[in-house]
């Protein structure tokens, strides 16, 4: 199967491979100069629907990547009542995510001021924290077990809610985690107990690591990378066209690929000099 990867970075707008990373295009507008894009998410039912969050609003494609609109004036679908000062100076959405089964819930992670839930396809939020002792929110993967099982990444910890985030608990990742830094989590698309989540030393680290999870996020290995990362693995992207494929990638701009779920990988030649989020959809 050809598929498109997308990845967003720091400073450089967002970037769109029609090859499976053989090449590469940029997309420097509708980008503000110097804009961070944290977050990719792939639009439930609109196969070629993308959604793109940083620190200067929403933007939406629905061609796959090949071209970008902004979303309101000032970003306003994502107008949410989040702190004006935190330990990093502004914060910032990392993650916007649809949920699968009903598109009128969408969740948002904020550094650092935790998670907000929108019910009304974005017209209104909620702030869901209860139970979220760490509120630096790195990421969000929805499990679709029933109920709906929703988990958060934080600095140094994983969380699972299953009433919507209005209660969260820890998994307990230091204990469980060869690397202590938490960053992305993905599910499995066609089986919501099957985890992948990427770790790392410190925000950037000397070295990182993709780890599986099998039962929840009770119990986690570490999967076999080809090379010794460059710095933490910052994420992942998966799409329930093909399960079995998963993309992970290094803050320092390594992409690695696996085809039959993270058993084996292989890494991408072309490096960036910095990525911040990716998705990948069928071409």
């Amino acid at each position: 199967m050809d598929y498109n990867i997308i990845l967003g970075t720091a400073g450089w707008g967002v970037w769109h491979s029609p090859d499976a990373g053989k090449s590469w295009v940029r997309h420097r507008k509708p980008f503000p100069l110097n804009s961070r894009i944290q977050s990719l998410a792939v639009r439930p039912g609109e196969p070629r629907g993308l959604l793109a969050a940083g620190d200067t609003g929403l933007f939406a494609s629905r061609d796959g990547g090949a071209s970008w609109a902004r979303i309101g004036a000032a970003g306003k679908q994502l107008d949410l009542a989040v702190a004006t000062e935190c330990s990093i100076g502004k914060p910032f959405v990392t993650r916007v995510l649809v949920d699968p089964d009903d598109q009128r819930t969408v969740w948002v992670g904020v550094e650092i001021d935790g998670v907000f839930r929108s019910l009304d396809g974005g017209d209104s939020w909620t702030k869901v924290v209860s139970g979220l002792s760490d509120l630096d929110v790195h990421d969000i993967a929805i499990a679709r077990s029933s109920p709906t099982r929703v988990f958060v990444s934080t600095n140094g910890e994983l969380f699972w809610s299953d009433d919507r985030g209005e209660a969260w608990t820890p998994v307990g990742v230091r204990a469980k985690w060869p690397l202590p830094y938490a960053r992305g989590v993905a599910v499995k698309a066609d089986d919501p107990r099957v985890l992948f989540a990427g770790c790392g030393e410190t925000t950037t680290g000397e070295t990182g690591g993709v780890l599986g999870s099998d039962d929840g996020g009770q119990t986690w290995r570490s999967l076999p990378l080809p090379v010794r990362p460059n710095a933490t693995m910052w994420g992942l992207a998966t799409h329930p066209a093909d399960p079995g494929r998963i993309v992970a990638f290094s803050l320092f701009g390594e992409v690695y690929v696996s085809e039959d779920a993270g058993e084996s990988w292989r890494k991408i030649a072309r490096e960036f000099g910095e990525i911040r989020t990716a998705a990948w959809l069928p071409a």
